[in-house]
């Protein structure tokens, strides 16, 4: 399901976003923050769907999904804790 975000209205209307549903459902599975808050889970996690589902370099990530970097790192950190593998 593809889901504007409000704030990103008209930016870019081809940009994959989780709902609050979603976004609720999938919080259970993701490691809890220690110290420094995270960047927005939404938002790198709707951008690492982006990248994968469309094939994309991490460096040709949509701005609007944050810092290339942060997106790779974090889909680096949380395969090696096994966030994504099918439950």
């Amino acid at each position: 399901m593809v889901v504007q975000a409000p704030e990103l209205m008209g930016v870019m209307s081809n940009l994959f976003w989780l709902t609050d549903a979603q976004m609720e459902r999938l919080r259970p599975f993701f490691p809890r923050s220690h110290g420094k808050p995270r960047v927005d889970d939404r938002r790198v996690l709707s951008g690492i769907i982006f990248i994968n589902r469309n094939g994309f370099r991490w460096c040709d990530a949509p701005r609007e999904y944050g810092p290339p970097k942060t997106l790779y790192n974090r889909w680096k950190r949380w395969g090696d804790m096994g966030v994504f593998l099918p439950g």
